[in-house]
């Protein structure tokens, strides 16, 4: 009798645990449902402050024509872009273009890419978000603002960029990657193609770099193109292992690598992570969040185009990247 009653308190200990656990399931489901909504709802008052915000940008640039002001492009004209646009004229402008890209990396940098809207900017300058647009027309210009303002950190200082061709490019290439690191958003605009004034100093200043070594334009190109792929895919998977670096891999990916090293398909990667792969993991990640990687990778690159393009006879330059400047 003893075992029977044990039996049936455990069966309804289990089904009363059952029951709750489809409880918290449900009020979780209504939980996401509301956010969801209220996700949805917000999105649809900032799109349409958006598009009423964009109605009374080029409204105002309609009467800024019409007293003279800027001149209205012909039919075969394209619309100029943000830089060619003068900013509102006062004696002292509430604000300027560059406070606004500079609030928006703020939100961007602090609670991710997609966070960012004409609303919160305009909350972060205590300013009424149709404010902005007689600064900027529509979202697209300002985020064309922010990316201007991070190509502006990766450019070296005017008159401190180096005369020898390997310290400009490790120049570069460190300023650049700094710049990726604090602002990893950047990665989500890569594709967005919208030219900016740092922009174009950027480029000017990576062509300037390599003037020494007197290529011709495709392999000037080339050169340029090996350094940036180097640091913008070093940049991105920076970005992607930070996560794991953080709080390392979840119990189910260690599991899947025991099975699978267990196998003896893969002697290998048992070989490289030896027997205790906890510890062997700790380690490979300390290597990858090892500071000076970035700079080793970078002077053996630069080892390589030394090689295949430096003028004959010239001193080697700079030494290794790390030590360069």
């Amino acid at each position: 009798m003893y075992e029977m009653s044990r039996d049936s308190d455990k069966k309804a200990e289990e089904l009363s645990r059952e029951r709750l656990e489809r409880a918290e399931a449900k009020v979780r489901d209504a939980s996401e449902r509301t956010q969801e909504q209220i996700s949805r709802a917000l999105r649809r008052v900032a799109e349409a402050e958006d598009r009423a915000g964009e109605k009374m940008a080029r409204a105002i640039d309609r009467a800024e024509r019409a007293h003279g002001e800027a001149a209205a492009p012909s039919a075969d004209e394209v619309e100029p872009l943000i830089w060619f646009r003068h900013e509102p004229a006062s004696r002292r402008p509430a604000h300027t273009r560059t406070d606004i890209a500079r609030a928006a990396i703020e939100i961007a940098d602090a609670e991710g890419f997609d966070a960012v809207s004409m609303r919160k900017v305009a909350q972060r300058l205590d300013a009424g978000t149709m404010t902005l647009y007689h600064y900027v027309r529509n979202k697209d210009e300002l985020l064309a603002l922010m990316g201007d303002a991070v190509m502006g950190e990766v450019l070296v200082p005017e008159g401190e960029l180096s005369g020898n061709w390997r310290s400009a490019l490790t120049q570069i290439a460190i300023r650049t990657r700094a710049a990726f690191k604090l602002h990893h958003w950047v990665f989500q605009r890569m594709n967005d193609g919208t030219p900016t004034p740092n922009g174009m100093r950027h480029f000017e200043q990576t062509l300037q770099a390599v003037v020494p070594l007197g290529l011709g334009r495709q392999e000037t190109f080339e050169v340029i193109g090996q350094v940036d792929d180097y640091v913008f895919g070093y940049a991105l998977r920076e970005v992607q292992e930070a996560e794991e670096a953080e709080h390392g891999w979840p119990p189910e990916v260690v599991d899947f690598f025991k099975r699978e090293m267990a196998t003896g398909e893969y002697p290998l990667i048992r070989h490289f992570f030896g027997d205790d792969f906890e510890a062997s993991f700790e380690h490979v990640v300390e290597f990858m969040t090892e500071e000076g990687r970035f700079e080793r990778g970078l002077a053996r690159l630069l080892d390589g185009i030394e090689a295949a393009f430096a003028p004959k006879g010239t001193v080697r330059g700079g030494g290794s990247a790390a030590g360069s400047s």
